[in-house]
């Protein structure tokens, strides 16, 4: 089995195991919750943002966030990742960073080599001018036939609403460990 194979079957049971870990023995004080909290706040907006501008497999997503990287969902995990990992305890970063490099990046890798052989004319252009993972701060504009916005009914479909109900539940959570410490 290669890595990204491994890394694909490992990702999903993983990131669940390593959040049921983190929600039973993280104990955040008031200020790292509140700094941290706000990052993942910004990861579950970007998922969301996302979850609405791509429609899978069908056509290359470029507008939206996929005008500032070509990974918005999976850099949307890590800030929500970096976020919970901030209100914990700073250190974490550490094993937030290592996930995402073990874990995320041969997926990514995976992801490049099946989107250039569905888009590839198209593929080439957009992974020269768009950052893989950390976003590029002005959108690139290099396809004038994408103008999608952001679609609610995809938002929907891919069920992203539920990565905001599980940031609502693990903060309300995060701040009751907080008020018994």
């Amino acid at each position: 089995m290669t890595l990204s194979e491994t890394a694909k079957t490992l990702r999903i049971p993983l990131g669940f195991a390593l959040g049921i870990a983190y929600v039973i023995f993280a104990h955040p004080t008031a200020g790292s919750l509140a700094l941290g909290g706000g990052i993942a706040l910004i990861g579950v907006l970007a998922r969301a943002w996302a979850s609405g501008h791509i429609s899978k497999n069908e056509k290359l997503a470029t507008s939206g966030p996929y005008a500032h990287t070509r990974n918005p969902l999976y850099f949307g995990s890590f800030l929500i990742a970096a976020g919970f990992a901030v209100a914990a305890h700073w250190s974490l970063l550490v094993a937030v960073v290592a996930f995402f490099m073990l874990i995320y990046y041969p997926t990514m890798q995976r992801e490049i080599a099946n989107i250039a052989e569905r888009f590839p004319d198209a593929y080439s252009r957009y992974a020269t001018n768009v950052p893989l993972f950390f976003p590029r701060p002005a959108p690139w504009r290099g396809d004038p036939g994408s103008t999608n916005r952001f679609d609610p009914a995809l938002y929907m479909k891919h069920g992203e609403w539920k990565a905001g109900l599980t940031y609502v539940l693990a903060m309300i959570w995060l701040a009751f460990r907080t008020l018994r410490t």
